[in-house]
């Protein structure tokens, strides 16, 4: 499907402004890196060990009383603070693994405290395997990442692969530090969101790039501001696709959020962070840091004809 450049409309000057977008993404990112580095990741029992308890109490309760029955029945273990969510549920974590038998007394307690219909349900993670659940997170996203630079390496020349490598990282960046600034559980589901984003990211950049590099053997670019509008008439040929193919993902992630149970909610929220970040990084981010290494190397073969 071929574009003609004469009838795409450049509502404004995107490549114009780039240095605006790089400001505030750096704001973004040097902010998520403080809160990482006061605050950390809340890790969940997959990358931290111990044990989960989901609680189904039935009927509305208060918090103090679940948490009284927990102390009472499991005593000199650290928990965190119970979380309610959902209709009449909420969540605690313990630092350690705690036996079945146990959970199976205070799921007794519980009763006998708040009537029949409480029910639980128990994730427990002993101190290997979370270390190897880690290790094999970052491989997994490492992977990725290599196999992503050798596609555009082949595919496009190195320009376009640095380009769209810092786009990504930008786009695996920004939902971990909203992860860190919101205080959301960091667990196996949101590595497999942050993989979707890398899918998702990725192809909105080669659209991109491929529309780039398509109009460069059809347009006059000697010049930077020529090669400054082929960028803009670029990336105005497929920002419809682009808000268009987010969109259709980013409402079904945002009704599994509000809707969907508790156990996918972190990872729904992720994606949905990622998705923006990676429409944002496509068109704002990785397309200008094209530009930028594109005008150097332009100056660069113009010095050395001079000269």
């Amino acid at each position: 499907m071929s574009f003609n450049q004469e009838n795409t409309v450049v509502r404004f000057d995107i490549v114009k402004n780039r240095r605006k977008y790089f400001i505030g993404s750096s704001a973004i990112i040097i902010l998520g890196l403080l809160f990482m580095l006061f605050q950390g990741l809340h890790l969940g029992v997959d990358f931290k060990a111990g044990t989960r308890l989901d609680i189904y109490v039935g009927k509305e309760f208060n918090t103090a009383d679940v948490e009284a029955v927990i102390k009472e029945q499991i005593p000199d273990v650290v928990f965190t603070k119970l979380t309610p969510y959902g209709q009449n549920q909420a969540y605690t974590r313990f630092d350690q693994t705690i036996p079945s038998d146990t959970m199976m007394k205070l799921e007794t307690a519980l009763k006998q405290k708040f009537g029949d219909q409480v029910t639980k349900q128990v994730s427990s993670v002993d101190p290997t395997i979370a270390r190897e659940m880690v290790k094999k997170a970052a491989i997994a996203v490492a992977i990725a990442s290599v196999g992503i630079v050798i596609y555009i390496a082949i595919r496009f020349q190195w320009l376009f692969g640095i380009a769209c490598v810092a786009g990504l990282l930008h786009d695996v960046f920004i939902p971990i530090a909203l992860f860190s600034v919101l205080g959301l559980e960091v667990d196996i589901t949101f590595i497999a969101a942050i993989l979707t984003i890398l899918g998702y990211s990725i192809n909105d950049k080669i659209v991109i790039f491929d529309r780039i590099r398509e109009n460069l053997r059809s347009m006059k670019s000697k010049t930077i501001p020529e090669l400054e509008h082929l960028v803009n008439v670029s990336l105005w040929q497929t920002m419809r696709r682009s808000i268009y193919t987010v969109a259709t993902v980013f409402f079904t992630a945002l009704a599994l959020a509000v809707l969907g149970s508790e156990s996918i909610r972190n990872f729904s929220l992720a994606l949905l962070f990622g998705l923006v970040s990676g429409t944002y990084s496509s068109i704002f981010i990785a397309a200008q840091i094209w530009v930028n290494l594109k005008e150097r190397n332009m100056m660069k073969k113009k010095k050395e004809k001079e000269a």
